[in-house]
């Protein structure tokens, strides 16, 4: 038997499909699923991960004895050797206390002396999907060939490392070998299962050195920013490697904007000719710096109702058709059309799996010799939309595509790889999608050439200007719109040539702070810097907003980022710089080249956070006080309306669940409850009270404004009776079913008024106008309710188990499954072709 290891179930199903002489058999080993079909006449199976099934993680413990030195204890209790370096104490300590032990040190502990041997600590990598783990050594055990065939990158390659590291343990004589793709289709598959090569360790090193790192460093100075402040506002206080030195451009920025003294200046703009083709023009002098200057102006012109064509000067540019994308640029790309670089990111990765577009984490912009260009504008003349302007290129002769500065031979840049339907693709899918293809379009195209026209006119010996610009060859702006401006026309004029002057205006305006950087900016910018990877950069953002650094887009810090920054910029400033991180990325780069070794790169990593902690550590009372007041700051709501201290948002210690509590407790135990969602202080107050607002954003739903009192009319709502109890008629009692909000909890329900008794109540949605309908549900005669929203009224049973529910889930399901039944077989244009014998794999060394 031949086993596949692919990274998920979808890619298992899709090889499966696409290597199969006919139908895969889907199958369960365990929980997991698996595809089994034959290939001349070998059994063959496909198994999905998810993702990585091994993570790493620091040993519970480390020890020390004279005779052996310092050893660290894994979660089994298997003692391994340990690197601890001699500056670092020895057992025994003065002091018992955690996290010091007789013998050693609890590496578990959130404590400040844990630190310095964090940095060093043993790390050993444990089960993260064990079901998976148990699947995949089963079907290892009578595997006669293994083949990973993970994504083709560092991160791919170690996670097919691990999965091989696991069937090892049961069967360590299958030979191993590697599939390489760059997109999942029929010919690339087939590819790469007919010339499978070896796993290439040095660049799985690199992803697990990567691993290590991040995991230490964000350990430590995690720990360490949350020890030195804990409070009940987000709690943990994150840093990491990346993470910390990218919050610093973002906070540099900021920091430029605050120092930022904006300078007075004045606009002279005036109006020509007559409508419909009058125009606009400014003084040639675009900025007057000072204001008697602006007014002499003014002065000259007035009382003037002509002006002179004084000047017309025509002038072509030619603008080059864009390289082809890679992940940087397209995560750019498709921020400027609203699309976040994680949420392209998740995008991009459904299309590769589907079959759409080829890998999308790559460095790559040169096509390589290897792509059949011409058989790519064939597939993407199939779209519609497309259709005349692929005939169009392809009837000019042999394709040449522009050249970015990046050139790599692991994937080629991002193209599509079949044709898309906007019908069957969501919108957000298609909109990705459709960039993607008509970028590869504009990478084939001729360059654009733009005719600018400037035109000076003299009024009063005060000359004006105007321009326009139009596109006079369409060239690759025929196909790819993105950013272009449009067509600015100026009516037909000569030198010479007097004009209607209608009067001028003076505008007094402020210069204005460098723009904050938006996501795709700051994408680019992190590739300049080093700092990520193209497969990295893009959660690094996200979690910067997860821990709330950050805000909004453009992105602008939070207090507390600020703070976070500026507390480990003064203290240890290399964690804030992108030097170190983007040395540490060369290293790795080195580890996959196989000029270095993870030992070594990541021991240096351990040494330069050590130094790090040798700088924090003396100043946790500065740090803390720093934090301190962006903490408050971040988690102000109001002024307590008993106390008059700060009411702030909060998070219990047991929960974790969200509420707003007065920073005066225990002296003061005002609180108040939050309902689900995104939850933000406003600072307009209740029009009705008085008291603070909050902005909250449930999830898939627009933002609603509340008062935080749940006692304030504006949160009250009247109890609505909504049919008979059920329960209660059984038993032949005629009782209501009220539906009611519950002012502490904000929480709505339906609950019978002999509730003690017969405990009959259903929950209902959180927020909507509630009607009663007279009708009960026919499943399990529970009263229909309609809940009006801003999507509509539906109607609904608020029964959670009721058996009709059930009945329509499967319903959905078999719609589903009928729907895409229809839709395989409506993309087959052609009949089914006799199979051929598939060849056997060849196998050779990269």
């Amino acid at each position: 038997m031949k086993l596949v290891v692919t990274e998920k179930n979808i890619a298992a199903q899709k090889i499966a499909d696409l290597l199969s002489v006919g139908k895969p058999k889907a199958d369960k080993v365990y929980n997991t699923p698996v595809y089994r079909f034959q290939v001349d006449g070998d059994e063959w199976v496909t198994i999905g991960l998810r993702g990585h099934i091994l993570e790493p993680d620091f040993m519970p413990s480390i020890v020390y004895k004279k005779s052996s030195g310092w050893q660290g204890v894994t979660a089994e209790g298997e003692v391994v050797p340990a690197h601890i370096p001699d500056f670092l104490p020895k057992p025994p300590f003065k002091t018992k206390r955690k996290p010091f032990k007789e013998d050693g040190v609890e590496m578990g502990a959130w404590k400040m002396d844990a630190l310095p041997y964090l940095a060093y600590a043993p790390i050993e990598k444990k089960p993260k999907e064990k079901d998976i783990i148990r699947s995949l050594k089963n079907l290892a055990k009578k595997s006669d060939e293994i083949i990973i065939a993970t994504d083709f990158d560092r991160e791919g390659e170690l996670i097919g490392s691990d999965a091989l590291s696991c069937m090892k343990e049961v069967n360590d004589t299958a030979p191993v070998f590697r599939a390489r793709y760059s997109a999942i289709t029929k010919d690339e598959i087939q590819h790469a299962f007919s010339h499978l090569v070896e796993l290439d360790n040095d660049l799985a090193q690199a992803g697990e050195s990567r691993q290590d790192i991040d995991l230490i460093w964000g350990a430590v100075l995690t720990r360490y920013l949350t020890i030195v402040k804990f409070a009940g506002y987000g709690n943990v206080r994150s840093s990491g490697r990346v993470q910390t030195p990218t919050l610093a451009l973002i906070v540099a920025r900021e920091r430029e904007r605050m120092a930022f003294v904006p300078e007075d200046y004045w606009v002279i703009k005036a109006r020509f000719g007559k409508e419909p083709e009058d125009f606009e023009a400014t003084h040639a002098t675009a900025r007057f710096k000072a204001e008697a200057q602006a007014n002499a102006v003014m002065g000259h012109v007035e009382g003037a109702s002509k002006g002179v064509i004084s000047s017309i000067e025509k002038r072509k540019r030619t603008v080059a058709a864009p390289v082809p994308f890679n992940t940087t640029s397209l995560m750019a790309a498709a921020a400027s059309e609203g699309l976040s670089p994680a949420r392209t990111m998740r995008i991009a990765e459904s299309l590769y799996m589907d079959g759409y577009i080829s890998y999308p984490r790559v460095d790559n912009t040169v096509y390589p010799e290897s792509l059949d260009l011409e058989g790519t504008v064939r597939k993407l003349s199939d779209v519609a939309v497309y259709r005349p302007y692929c005939q169009e290129l392809l009837s000019k002769g042999a394709l040449v595509a522009t050249r970015g500065k990046k050139e790599t031979t692991d994937h080629p840049p991002i193209h599509p790889t079949a044709a898309a339907d906007p019908d069957k693709l969501g919108a957000p899918e298609w909109k990705l999608y459709n960039l993607i293809a008509r970028r590869v379009l504009a990478t084939l195209s001729e360059s654009a050439v733009v005719e600018g026209t400037k035109v000076t006119i003299d009024v009063a010996s005060e000359p004006f200007v105007t321009r326009g610009d139009v596109l006079v060859k369409p060239g690759f702006r025929a196909i790819y719109p993105y950013g272009l401006k449009k067509d600015e026309q100026l009516p037909s004029l000569e030198e010479g040539q007097s004009v209607d002057f209608q009067g001028a205006t003076c505008t007094k305006k402020q210069t204005e702070p460098p723009a904050r950087y938006s996501q795709g900016k700051l994408i680019q910018e992190m590739e300049k810097l080093g700092l990520g990877t193209k497969a990295t950069r893009h959660a690094i953002i996200e979690r910067l907003y997860t821990v709330k650094y950050v805000q909004n887009d453009p992105i602008e810090p939070s207090q507390l980022g600020i703070a976070v920054c500026d507390a480990l910029g003064k203290f240890a400033p290399q964690i804030t710089s992108p030097d170190m991180t983007a040395t540490l990325e060369e290293d790795m780069n080195k580890i996959a080249a196989g000029e270095k070794s993870r030992k070594d790169v990541v021991d240096l990593s351990r040494d330069i956070l050590h130094d790090v902690l040798d700088e924090l550590l003396p100043h946790q009372e500065e740090v803390k006080d720093a934090l301190a007041d962006a903490v408050a700051a971040d988690a102000y709501v109001g002024p307590c309306p008993k106390c008059g201290k700060d009411l702030q948002l909060r998070a219990s210690s047991k929960t974790r669940s969200m509420f707003i509590g007065c920073a005066g407790w225990p002296d003061c135990d005002v609180t108040y409850p939050l309902p689900k969602g995104k939850v933000e202080a406003l600072e307009e107050k209740c029009p009705t009270c008085g008291m603070p607002q909050i902005k909250v954003t449930a999830f898939r739903s627009k933002p609603r404004t509340l008062c935080i009192d749940p006692n304030c009319p504006t949160n009250q709502e009247p109890d609505v009776v909504v049919g008979k109890c059920p329960t209660c008629a059984e038993k032949g009692l005629d009782k209501k079913l009220i539906a009611s909000k519950n002012p502490r909890t904000l929480k709505r329900f339906i609950r019978c008024e002999n509730y003690e008794e017969c405990e009959t109540s259903y929950p209902l949605p959180q927020y909507g106008e509630l009607t009663a309908t007279e009708e009960t549900c026919e499943h399990c005669g529970a009263p229909m309710v309609i809940v009006k929203t801003a999507r509509g009224p539906w109607k609904l049973c608020p029964n959670f188990n009721c058996p009709g529910k059930e009945k329509e889930a499967e319903e959905k399901e078999a719609k589903a499954a009928q729907k895409k039944v229809a839709a395989k077989s409506t993309a087959k244009k052609a009949p089914a072709k006799k199979t051929a014998k598939k060849p056997s794999p060849k196998k050779e060394k990269e």
